[in-house]
């Protein structure tokens, strides 16, 4: 959960590799450093930000045409300098950077102390570099040669780049398990955990594979396997755009990608829901058609924000299709011996396409079988190659560690893949799917409206920014919006929140409500609106602070509620897509009234790829 970033060429590499360090902050940010190789081979490095990193080498020398660079997210040992990476050898020859956990370290460590290597850190990376230097030694072999050897020691995840003081005008990255992209340039190449940092210097790059070792050198890119076979790099155009990646005049990424989803649901939705011709589209089912007809379950596995998407999905998919659908985290499902079979259809949903834990259930469910969905939201990502088929989500780059855009687009694609389904199996009339394709063709504009409730939010937010506690209820299709709710507020601003089914609240959470504790209660009209009315004068009785959020023109609830959040009234199903958007705005302005970091909260890190 570590952004690298590294750069061979004829540009100065430093302020290269600081400004893509700045892009991938969003995955690392407990301390950061870089290598730069110009003759000699020196090591910057330093707790906090990358900002702390450039006001402490900015007297140092830095001149450079080849170097790397680390922001990290702490898995071994505390966030300090030493810790900090890159990492060097012993000699001080070698240096390393690495996302990932080397799950062995603490044997290697052992061996490579009684080999009269020294450590200075805490970390498994530190005995990477010196398991490199080792090798390397014991073999009298290349500095490829070494680290080829290494990877067959090392069990974990890994992404590193290796920088060699005797090997001035090479670059040496391997990957297993974590994301690593290359960029080609004329006469210039760059490494990165993702494209953010390359876009601005080329749109020609390689993604790189599991297993693969990279070699850089002479003005050339060689891609070999472990097993030291040559490999021929496929090289793709990328579709991103360097403003998509900035934050265009909003204070924070997170704000701008709120505003942002009126926008990335309608580009979810381009090609594959055609109003006018009343068709329906993906053209990533359309291989496995018959298998999505006669499956007899759908297993959905997922983590964070994307598991609530997943959970909406559960309601879409049995309402719509009439298959039996599970929704598991990804973070268990692997370790509990799951029941699988050659008909069951697993659908994994991922942002970055990158999640470990959803990665290592895919290989679980395709070791058993099963038919394998992916849902993610970046082109090339490890998701999108290990799965049998699958749908891009088109959110654009999502900066922000807390979703947003992304949890909306992946419930568009997932609805528009129930109806589907539901339009193959005969489950749904002709009529009933008709009157859903107008509605979520509204969603944008619905969403648009739900927006402009900006103003009266933060003034809600002011109100309950000093709260300790949130309960956040719902039911039907709105109980995953309420955990997705309580989850953002958790997240940005570290209040603690809880979301329910609102039924459930007699079960227990009914006992923590007073006069202090605000309610956010998910009432639009539905099927269970009654029900829900009902919910909240049991609140109301024991002076609970409510704050609903209600269709348009509700004159029910809001003669209940201390506060009301009117949004545009849709479809029972499509509801998710406008009633989340309130909630996200919430908490982003608490955090913010609070003083947090709102795309960099504390302990987080945008893609989880590591264990």
């Amino acid at each position: 959960m570590c952004g690298i970033v590294a750069y061979l060429g004829h540009r100065e590499a430093c302020p290269i590799i600081l400004k893509g360090l700045h892009r991938l902050e969003y995955r690392g940010y407990d301390s950061a450093g870089v290598a730069l190789l110009n003759g000699e081979l020196n090591v910057y490095k330093k707790k906090g930000k990358v900002s702390d990193l450039e006001g402490f080498i900015a007297q140092k020398d830095t001149h450079a045409n080849v170097g790397m660079g680390h922001t990290r997210w702490a898995t071994h040992g505390e966030p300090n300098d030493e810790n900090a990476h890159p990492h060097y050898s012993t000699s001080q020859r070698i240096a390393i950077i690495h996302n990932g956990i080397i799950e062995n370290y603490a044997a290697l460590k052992t061996h490579l102390q009684k080999q009269g290597h020294t450590f200075h850190s805490d970390t498994d990376t530190e005995v990477f570099v010196n398991l490199i230097e080792e090798i390397q030694k014991q073999n009298a072999c290349s500095l490829e040669e070494a680290v080829r050897l290494a990877l067959h020691e090392v069990v974990g995840a890994y992404a590193i780049v290796v920088l060699s003081k005797d090997a001035p005008n090479q670059l040496i990255a391997a990957r297993k398990g974590s994301p690593m992209v290359i960029g080609i340039g004329e006469g210039e190449f760059f490494i990165a955990s993702d494209a953010t940092p390359i876009i601005e210097y080329t749109n020609e790059v390689v993604y790189v594979n599991d297993y693969e070792i990279v070699v850089i050198r002479d003005g050339q890119l060689e891609i070999r396997s472990k097993e030291d076979v040559s490999q021929t790099p496929y090289i793709q155009k990328l579709a991103m755009e360097l403003d998509s990646i900035e934050k265009g005049g909003y204070e924070h990424f997170m704000l701008k990608e709120i505003f942002e989803q009126p926008r990335s649901i309608l580009d979810s939705m381009r090609g594959r829901l055609e109003l006018e011709a009343g068709h329906l589209n993906m053209g990533g089912i359309r291989a496995y058609e018959q298998k999505f007809v006669n499956a007899q379950r759908i297993i959905i596995v997922a983590c964070g924000t994307s598991w609530h998407a997943g959970l909406v999905a559960e309601y879409l998919i049995e309402d719509l299709a009439r298959i039996p659908v599970e929704v598991e985290y990804a973070s268990e499902f692997r370790y509990r011996n799951p029941i699988i079979t050659e008909r069951d259809i697993v659908i994994a949903i991922s942002q970055s396409g990158e999640t470990a834990d959803t990665l290592a259930a895919i290989e679980l469910a395709k070791s058993k079988g099963a038919t394998i969905f992916g849902v993610c939201n970046v082109v090339g990502s490890s998701i999108a190659r290990a799965t049998d088929a699958g749908a891009y989500t088109h959110a654009g780059p999502e900066i922000g560690v807390a979703s947003t855009k992304a949890f909306t687009a992946q419930v568009t694609v997932l609805t528009l893949l129930a109806m589907i389904m539901g339009q193959k199996r005969g489950t749904i009339t002709d009529t009933k799917l008709r009157e859903l394709m107008v509605e979520l063709d509204t969603i944008p504009s619905k969403v648009e409206k739900a927006l402009e409730l900006d103003t009266e939010i933060q003034a809600i937010a002011e109100i309950f920014k000093d709260a300790t506690n949130f309960l956040y209820l719902g039911r039907g299709y709105n109980f995953p919006v309420a955990l997705e709710g309580a989850l953002k507020l958790k997240e940005i601003s570290y209040i603690h929140a809880e979301g329910y089914p609102a039924a459930e609240m007699k079960h227990g959470p009914i006992a923590l409500i007073d006069e202090n504790m605000p309610i956010v209660v998910i009432a639009t009209r539905d099927s269970s609106y009654e029900k829900v009315v009902s919910n909240i004068q049991e609140v109301k009785a024991r002076k609970g602070r409510i704050i609903a959020v209600v269709s348009e023109g509700d004159t029910v609830i809001p003669a209940m509620a201390e506060f009301v959040i009117e949004v545009p009234h849709t479809s029972e199903i499509l509801m998710p897509l406008v009633s989340v958007v309130p909630l996200q705005l919430l908490s982003y302005h608490i955090a913010v009234l609070r003083g947090c970091n709102v795309d960099q909260p504390r302990n987080l890190a945008k893609s989880v790829t590591v264990e």
